[in-house]
């Protein structure tokens, strides 16, 4: 689950954006983090790209997983990485 304490509906990781998020995009920084930690941030439809390629050019994406099939533990990670 990405936020146990909210039953909020999560929203896109994108600065302003208050969109629900669809996506998760799975990343690390290999600086700061051992190789198998995830942090997490949300998409939306609209940001998920812009997001995606911000990481990717960091060299630090590591998945982009529908929020859906991440909640539902269903992605290649477990709970413990995120």
């Amino acid at each position: 689950m990405i936020n146990p304490v909210s039953d909020e509906t999560p929203i896109c990781s994108a600065k302003g954006c208050r969109a629900d998020a669809v996506w998760v995009l799975a990343w690390n920084n290999p600086k700061l983090h051992t190789p198998e930690r995830r942090k997490t941030w949300l998409a939306c439809e609209e940001h998920r790209e812009h997001l995606s390629r911000f990481l990717g050019v960091r060299g630090f994406l590591k998945d982009v997983v529908p929020l859906a099939e991440w909640d539902s533990g269903d992605s290649a990670g477990s709970a413990a990485d995120r």
